[in-house]
């Protein structure tokens, strides 16, 4: 079974992605879609397919295998931030259900793949309950975290705990802030991003005093992200192995504390693929397999 890896930096050896060719499809979709899902602007799809292939290019630089899940009637343009519909453990995938109710065909539509890969599908979040893959965090091996807001609710979080029972010792539940509303796209991984054992960029303005002081007594160093690069996705940081990540271009104050702390770091141009859905680097991936031994 070549999935698991319960970290969120760890070296990614296979991953799962959507092709804007198969997630926005093309202009005129996008034009049928965009406002209704919320979008900050129209994505203009030529430029989203040239933006990706930049992407893809990064990705290569690290994991050796790339799968990508296919066009589905089913679902819309979100379906390009791939993270979301599911979790992986070392036992195989659950599906999520999603809080953004025009998301909700997704997560059938990627057990649909991952059943194609074999990948055994632990179980689903269904019904009232809501949980997103950007809502939850693999803190160390056997410690998962949580965040309870607006995507991923109570019910969400004691099915989450119930499919996780024997993976995690320890299931942590982060409350998130009303922030933008209910409408806005935020998760947990809009304010913290791991990128090694010891290491994670955070927007600590918007961190619940608990679980940022959780961190710093497990010994985290906390790279501050600016008030400035904030909206500009600074914080949302996708980690391709210890101190090695991909982030947006136009954040230099954090790539530059990144760098300071060791971190190699590439980027990419999102304006189309990342900013106006507002989905960055850890949005656009689902990693099926990771090192967990560093």
């Amino acid at each position: 079974m070549d999935i698991g890896g319960q970290t969120e930096f760890g070296a990614i050896q296979r991953i799962l992605i959507k092709h804007p060719k198969d997630a926005l499809i093309n202009q005129e979709t996008i034009d049928r879609q965009y406002k209704q899902l919320n979008y900050f602007g129209r994505p203009d799809f030529e430029k989203a397919l040239a933006e990706y292939e930049r992407f893809v290019e990064l990705l290569q630089s690290e994991v050796s295998e790339i799968e990508y899940l296919p066009k589905d009637d089913t679902v819309g343009l979100d379906s390009i931030y791939a993270r979301d519909s599911s979790l992986i453990t070392n036992k195989g995938s659950i599906l999520c259900n999603m809080g953004k109710a025009e998301r909700q065909g997704e997560p059938s539509a990627v057990g649909r793949y991952l059943n194609s890969l074999d990948v055994p599908i632990l179980g689903t979040i269904e019904g009232e309950a809501a949980v997103e893959g950007g809502d939850i965090i693999w803190l160390d091996e056997k410690t998962l975290v949580v965040g309870q807001g607006y995507r991923t609710n109570a019910a969400g979080i004691r099915r989450l705990k119930e499919l996780t029972a024997g993976l995690a010792d320890d299931v942590i539940v982060v409350g998130l802030p009303h922030w933008e509303g209910s409408k806005d796209v935020f998760h947990l991984m809009s304010f913290v991003s791991p990128l090694d054992r010891d290491l994670a960029a955070v927007y600590s303005r918007l961190m619940p005093v608990p679980f940022r002081e959780l961190l710093l007594e497990r010994g985290m160093t906390l790279v501050e992200v600016p008030d400035g690069e904030f909206e500009s996705m600074g914080c949302n940081i996708l980690a391709i192995a210890p101190r090695k990540c991909i982030m947006l271009e136009g954040n230099p104050l954090t790539q530059r504390a990144l760098e300071d702390h060791g971190v190699e770091v590439l980027t990419y141009v999102g304006d189309e693929i990342s900013r106006k859905g507002a989905g960055g680097p850890t949005c656009l991936t689902r990693p099926l397999l990771r090192d967990a031994t560093v």
